[in-house]
């Protein structure tokens, strides 16, 4: 303890740290020990107040096993309290020595009193063996704690590419592991996505900025600029500036989305698709898109009116933007009892799985960085991350798929 004495220390009542391991033995041990403690007392309970004693007892062998050890019994006196039990041994030279000398048990009590001293050896014996295999038992069972902890030390340092990959018996520290594996895959993916979205983020950003000085730059650096050219300088800038404020909004609404809990109430799907199509009938009119809807009034969502219309509105106008001219729009209801929602697919471009993996990401268009038309340039590549997030949001999901044909499947599902 930092700035502590060791005599201050204990005024506060610190305690030294013990390991789990430790503690775990430590646990073990005295368990052990009470339980023998136990054992000893009531053998030691038992033999003195069950048997009967005789104090004229003698304990010794008998001639006949004597005589087949090779050796000589000598005579024992049990008279009054001075009985000894004992045998006699052959000596250095040749003489007998009597055993008693070692053991000398005169009477019943000596026998209890022998017995509660070598209960208590045995006790002593068995508390440290059990200790022992107590802690290696301990160490064993604790490895893969470390194997955790040394996890988690990891990916304090920012690394999360790592896994335990815990075999063995499905208990509880197996289990934990896989816990701690799957919450590095989540942290892994979360801060390789926060990174992507950094820096697709700044590249967005520096983009329409980069384009406004350079226009601004050459405006000022034309001494024959007349008020038409600066006139068409300043639409230019403004319609720039205005996609540089729709991106800073989406950015907004995403960053929203992750902290807002929507309001739930329940919400007409189909009557949501209907408001989008109106406001879209001037761009699908321009490029000769068109639309095929089967939705009915059972379209009832709960959820945030709000949050719904956009997600809504950013898929219709993605399936109308992301589209080749003449092409077809089909809007289907999508329902099952605990779930209801839309089916939106779209006439395009032959897409890959792996292209369609990343189109719910930040900033990633249909066509890519680069729109290849002017209705894509109005997108900022946030529309369907914002839809990923609103579907989160409601415990629902959106689903991406490739079109066969060309162009793509949007399923997004809620609950009804």
């Amino acid at each position: 303890m930092t700035g502590r004495t060791p005599a201050r220390a204990v005024a506060l009542g610190w305690r030294p740290r013990l390991t789990f391991r430790t503690r775990l033995t430590l646990t073990f041990t005295g368990m052990l020990a009470l339980i023998g403690a136990l054992m000893v007392v009531a053998v030691a309970v038992f033999m003195r107040t069950v048997p009967t004693y005789s104090d004229a007892l003698v304990m010794g062998t008998t001639a006949a096993e004597t005589t087949d050890a090779g050796w000589n019994s000598t005579p024992v006196d049990v008279s009054g309290d001075d009985t000894v039990m004992g045998t006699t041994a052959p000596s250095s030279t040749g003489s007998m020595e009597p055993l008693s000398a070692t053991i000398s048990l005169r009477s019943s009590a000596d026998i209890l009193d022998a017995s509660l001293q070598v209960s208590l050896l045995v006790l002593l014996a068995l508390v440290i063996v059990g200790a022992v295999v107590a802690w290696l038992v301990a160490g064993r069972m604790l490895r893969p704690l470390q194997s955790v902890n040394d996890a988690a030390r990891l990916a304090g340092t920012g690394s999360f590419d790592h896994r335990l990959s815990l075999g063995g018996p499905r208990d509880e520290l197996r289990d934990l592991a896989d816990t701690v594996d799957d919450m590095l895959g989540k942290l892994d993916r979360a801060f390789g996505a926060s990174d992507r979205f950094a820096a697709n983020a700044s590249h967005e950003l520096r983009t329409p900025l980069a384009a406004t000085q350079t226009m601004l730059e050459v405006a000022l650096a034309d001494p024959d600029a007349g008020i038409d050219d600066l006139r068409e300088t300043a639409r230019r800038v403004l319609e720039t500036n205005r996609r540089g404020i729709e991106t800073v909004e989406a950015l907004l609404d995403l960053s929203e989305l992750e902290h807002r809990e929507p309001v739930r109430a329940p919400v007409p799907l189909d009557a949501l698709v209907r408001e989008v199509l109106r406001e879209c009938d001037d761009e699908r009119a321009r490029r000769g898109i068109a639309v095929t809807t089967e939705l009915d009034g059972t379209m009832i969502a709960i959820g945030d009116a709000v949050l719904l219309r956009q997600a809504v509105g950013n898929l219709v106008r993605n399936a109308i933007r992301h589209n080749i001219v003449g092409g077809e729009v089909r809007i289907t209801a999508l329902g099952t009892d605990a779930a209801t929602g839309l089916r939106i697919e779209n006439t395009g471009q032959q897409l890959t799985p792996e292209a369609v993996a990343s189109f719910a990401e930040p900033f990633v268009r249909g066509a890519g960085r680069v729109a290849g038309s002017a209705d894509e340039a109005r997108g900022h590549g946030l529309g369907l991350a914002i839809v990923e997030s609103v579907a989160h949001a409601h415990d629902g999901e959106l689903r991406l798929a490739a079109r066969d044909g060309g162009g793509l499947i949007a399923e997004l599902e809620l609950p009804r």
